[in-house]
């Protein structure tokens, strides 16, 4: 195959909408079991120690180990909560008010509130966006449920709204840009390229509709095999850590710590 070719705009443009969706596809879910089996590898189960009644009975233990023997919440409120003494046998109203008070919503519940929605619409937009349903549909004869397509508009107007906010909070907010490197502003803005594409895309901003339209798909590509290999894993881990390592924030019997 000839140089001039391959670097013409429209064999780049055919592998970027066929093979290289392939590709990036590839590339993330074998990243994904890749770190998930190391992830769990390196998972220890967490033995469960308890003070014996009597005179003498110390168990040197570390600090933080009632939160291996509670295992979240639920179950920590069940055996007595914040409130001490054999009377008790449950959580009360001032149980859960302090709780809400000292967890994360509690302390910062606008920021908890955009980091929802972001989050939900990071996933959601993308799955339920018509232009890609018909795609699908085209491709696979896989037919979804798709959203309205000024709905779709909207909620990506909303996703920018969020991202536009996480950069303010890194750039003006002293003890969050003290954190702030820059893999965590290159990520931002990958996060933020399909969806500013694909905005600026469907309302046909430059004239050139299939730079445009190719950057979209090349940025979603980028993002797709970024995620086993950055910070942006945590979407994963995220699942394994509330199911597996014991914690304030666990789900179920948490029995492993990392």
């Amino acid at each position: 195959m000839a140089l001039s070719t391959v670097l013409s705009w429209t064999f780049l443009y055919d592998f970027i909408r066929g093979p290289m969706v392939w590709i990036s596809f590839v590339i993330f879910f074998c990243g994904v079991v890749f770190q998930v089996l190391r992830f769990m590898s390196l998972l220890k189960e967490q033995p469960i120690e308890k003070l014996e009644p009597g005179p003498g009975k110390f168990i040197n233990r570390p600090a933080a180990s009632h939160l291996a023997v509670d295992r979240g919440k639920k179950r920590w409120f069940q055996k007595g909560g914040f409130t001490k003494g054999p009377e008790k046998k449950g959580p009360d109203k001032k149980d859960w008010i302090v709780w809400f008070k000292v967890s994360i919503a509690g302390v910062n519940p606008f920021m908890t509130v955009v980091t929802t929605i972001f989050h939900v619409l990071l996933i959601g937009v993308p799955v339920f966006l018509l232009a890609h349903n018909i795609l699908l549909d085209n491709a696979f004869g896989i037919s979804m449920v798709s959203l309205p397509e000024n709905v779709s508009d909207f909620l990506t107007g909303i996703v920018i709204l969020c991202i536009l906010i996480f950069l303010f909070r890194r750039l003006f907010l002293e003890r969050v840009r003290i954190i702030t490197g820059f893999e965590d502003y290159l990520l931002l803005g990958l996060a933020a390229a399909p969806f500013v594409t694909g905005y600026l895309a469907y309302h046909q901003v430059f004239s050139n509709y299939k730079i445009l339209i190719s950057l979209h798909i090349l940025s979603g590509e980028f993002m797709l095999m970024a995620i086993p290999f950055t910070k942006l894993i945590h979407m994963i881990y995220m699942i394994i850590v509330r199911f597996n390592v014991a914690g304030e924030y666990s789900f179920g019997n948490a029995t492993k710590n990392w």
